[in-house]
This record gives structure tokens, sequence and C-alpha cells, in this order.
């Protein structure tokens, strides 16, 4: 047994002031008030003055550190190793669109993480593919020469010698169990089957870089699409005439909603607006981090085939395409306490167990009897101090607990 004595226990439903959590090898195996009678014993942490938190969980991460999840070899065990400095105990690796003989090579190296976790590693929970069945005028940052429609019955074959959208269809199929959420565009001619061969397959549909109108956003909902990418971002604006598919999300209960929550892609005023009408169980705080995060102002990078430029908010493409974020899931849960205005228990449930349960992961994202020991330690500041996965601590950075943070604990 282990103990993580005496800091703010951000539980689902409130903070255990002066809180103890027990660690029993991988799980928890209790959390309980921390009233000092039973004196430290060896291996105890102390984490007084300090916020211990569930691990946080990305659902959409392209990169970082310089290398793009697209990169091969390593590159997805690479961004594994780096991420528990952020507090990430968990991420889904999200690819843009790419060619089929590519996408096999990613979802062979996502098997292998996910299979044979490193030490000192995240969690590799999947595959998110931001895929080639998109609408080319919301592509963004995505390679246009890589896009397709989905494959129909009834259609010809498509004029290209490079390959078809059957072939995609094919590498995900051959790589079934290690795809959690595929993205697509509704709109497109035959998406609606492909949303339901898709969802029929146990894959997480989920709706973005797409021009759908409102009805079409209703209609993939119906069909069994259960996500949302990116929500604001490419797609067009909501309007109180033409509501388009923000409203039509915004408006299913069963859709969870991702948002880029770094300050720039969406408005903190938005953010907060989200949460209210969503819920805990209905809003994915993501980074949508890119290659770029972690690197200097004007480095270079890569996101797919693109070449990406590292500006003060964000990664863009040279022509100034907006490419994606540069921040990181610490960042994320410190902007919505601060700028945002949640509470920590709010801001736990976005960055870790809303993501955990859309991913079908009841026993991460929470800090409960039973569930993986996954969590991290913040500081008075919210900054990582230590970040553990399946028991064992993943990163350190030491320094001594924070002063107590004055104000009530929400």
């Amino acid at each position: 047994m282990m103990r993580l004595r005496g800091g703010w226990v951000v539980g689902p439903d409130g903070v255990l002031e002066h809180g103890t959590v027990v660690l029993d090898g991988p799980r928890i195996a209790a959390i309980a008030a921390d009233t000092g009678d039973a004196g430290a014993a060896p291996g105890d942490v102390d984490c007084r003055g300090r916020w211990i938190v569930p691990g946080f969980i990305d659902t959409h991460i392209h990169g970082g550190h310089g290398v793009d999840v697209l990169d091969g070899g390593d590159a997805v065990a690479r961004v594994a190793a780096h991420l528990p400095r952020y507090g990430v105990t968990g991420f889904l690796p999200t690819t843009v669109a790419c060619p089929p003989d590519l996408l096999r090579r990613f979802l062979t190296a996502v098997e292998a993480c996910r299979d044979g976790r490193a030490p000192g590693a995240a969690r590799v929970l999947g595959a998110h593919l931001e895929s080639n069945f998109i609408n080319a005028d919301y592509k963004g940052a995505q390679p246009e020469r890589c896009l397709r429609l989905p494959p129909r019955r009834d259609a010809p074959p498509e004029p290209d010698d490079e390959f078809s959208g059957a072939a995609i269809l094919d590498a995900i199929a051959a790589h079934r169990a290690a795809v959690r959420i595929v993205t697509l565009a509704p709109e497109l001619p035959g998406a609606l089957d492909l949303v339901r061969h898709l969802a029929a397959a146990g894959h997480r549909v989920s709706l973005g870089h797409s021009a759908a109108t409102y009805e079409e956003g209703v209609a993939a909902i119906a069909a069994g699409a259960r996500h949302a990418t990116h929500l604001f971002n490419r797609m067009p604006p909501l309007t109180h005439r033409a509501p388009g598919l923000a409203g039509a999300v915004l408006g299913a209960p069963e859709v969870t909603c991702e948002v880029v929550c770094d300050g720039y892609h969406v408005h903190p005023a938005v953010v907060r607006l989200v949460a209210q009408m969503k819920g805990r169980g209905g809003l994915v705080a993501i980074t949508d981090g890119t290659a770029g995060a972690g690197l200097a102002v004007g480095a270079t990078a890569r996101l797919g085939a693109h070449t990406i430029v590292v500006r003060e908010r964000c990664a863009e493409l040279a022509d100034g395409t907006l490419a994606g974020s540069i921040t990181t899931m610490d960042a994320v849960f410190r902007f919505l306490i601060g700028p945002v205005g949640l509470g920590v228990v709010e801001a736990a449930h976005l960055t870790a167990t809303t993501p955990a349960e859309a991913l079908g992961r009841a026993d991460l994202g929470l800090l409960a009897a039973g569930a993986a020991a996954d969590l991290v330690v913040l500081d008075g500041g919210f900054q990582v101090r230590q970040t553990w996965v399946d028991g064992v601590p993943v990163w350190n950075s030491g320094g001594a607990p924070a002063v107590s943070p004055t104000g009530g604990l929400q």
C-alpha cells in the first residue's frame, strides 16, 4: 500500500480537504480523511498544500515537442513519453488525413504502445482519426490531396491512381480495435451510411470539418454520431436563423462536444456557455496540440505533410491558416479555472472524467475506490508536481508544497 496524504482530493462530487488517497498497486484502494492519527509510514507522499486530481485525458492531440504522431517510427511512443509532465495519463494520438499505407503504419504503432506502455509514459488509449472524409471547404490545415468521398455501391470508381476512400476503410477495418474516434463531414454523399457503418463497428463517430446544416447534423446524430470535433472551429457559425452543425450537436444530449481550451480557438465566455449548456457529461476539453507544443515561438514543425510555424498563441501554416494549438493539458486545466471561471471539480470532469466516459473507460478519469491509480498532484497554482500512472510516479517536478490557497474550495 502507498498513501498520498494531506492534499485537497478532487473527487467526482466535491473536494475532500486534508484527504488521503490509498493506492494498492495499479488501483485506488480507498479515499479517506487524513486525521494524522496513523502517523507517517515508509513510502507515504506528503501532499499538504497540494491538489490531487484525476489524470488528464486528451482525446485530440497531434503531437508535441517537435514530434508529429504521423512521423513514423517511434513517434507515438515519443509523444506518450513527454505527456506526463503536463499531467496527461491517457490520450488519443490524432491524425490528419493521410494515405492508407501511412495510416496502417500509424495504427500499428498505436497498437504497440497501447498493448505495451513504456515506463514513464502516458497510456495510449487508441487513435482519433481526423479522417479523409471531411469537407474540403472546411479542411483548415488538412491536406486536400488526401480527401476522399465515402465509398458508395452506386458510385463509379474514384478517378485517382493513388488511393480510394475504400482503401482508407480497409485500413481502419484491419486495425478495428485501435480506432476509437473517427471525424467526418456528414453532408458528403454517402456519409450517413458511413456513420452507420462505423458506429455499428464500434467506433465513436465525430462530426467536424464540415459545412453541414442543422438538419444534416441532426440526421447524422440519428444515424449514430455521438461526438463533435473541436466545436465551432472548421464549421459554419451558429446563428439564430441557421444554427448549423454547432446548433445540432449543442442541442443533442447524447453528443459529447470537444472544445479547444487554449483561450485562442474559442473565447472563454463561449466555453463557459457550452459548459452550462452541455453539463459535465457533454463537454470534453482538448488541446488539439501539434508538434509545435513545447517549442519556441518561430520554430517550425510538421502536421502530417505540412510545415507549421509556432506563433505566440497557436500554430499556423506558412500562409497564415490556423493549424492547431500549442497548449498543453495542464494549461487547459488552468484556463478552465481562471478565464472560464469553473470550479476545480468541474474542471476535473472536463479534462478527465468526461473524456474517459466518452471512450467507455469507467476505470479511468476519476478518483474513487477501484479506479485506476492515474492521478496528478498539482501545487496551489495548479502547476504539475507529480503524475502517476497505474500507481507508479512517471513524472516528478520536485519543489516544496505550495502555500494553502485562499478562498473556498469548489
